[in-house]
């Protein structure tokens, strides 16, 4: 099996740089691709669903982007120690009516000795917004280097 760099024991460039890439991963709405950075016995909880592995875990995604369109995700670092992160993130998406949310959240990972991520616990409450109050107007996709992150966007 491949591995998934950076590895543990993480630093905090290196966490920094694993987050910015999972971002960029869940930003791509690619579920195939996505579950790939996760153990084959990952074990996530994500709101009330609790998928066991990688193909439990990418039908949650096929459902997700099914239901929140025109998703933009930030990451931040929390906090990191050794084969952990804990990372804060909103994102913004519409539902198939043109409501408008920001859904903010934290996730706290675990990674094996690859890089695979082996747990992920992520928290998520919705506030419904209108589309004026949007702050991610970046083109679907990877989050471009130069736009702010959550800190600087006061989130």
């Amino acid at each position: 099996m491949d591995t998934r760099p950076p590895l543990p024991p993480f630093t905090r460039d290196t966490a920094i740089e694993k987050i910015r890439l999972a971002e960029d991963g869940w930003n791509s709405r690619n579920p195939e691709r996505i579950v790939l950075a996760y153990s084959p016995d990952t074990v996530w909880r994500n709101r009330a669903e609790f998928p066991r592995g990688r193909a439990e875990a990418q039908a949650l995604l096929e459902r997700k982007w099914a239901r929140e369109l025109d998703y933009r995700l930030i990451k931040e670092l929390w906090a990191f120690d050794a084969n952990r992160i804990a990372v804060r993130f909103v994102y913004e998406w519409h539902d198939d009516a043109g409501n408008w949310f920001r859904s903010h959240g934290n996730e706290n990972w675990e990674f094996d000795e690859k890089g695979l991520m082996t747990h992920r616990h992520a928290s998520i409450n919705d506030q419904p917004i209108s589309a004026e109050e949007r702050k991610f107007h970046w083109p679907l996709g990877r989050r471009p280097d130069n736009h702010p992150g959550l800190t600087e966007l006061g989130l």
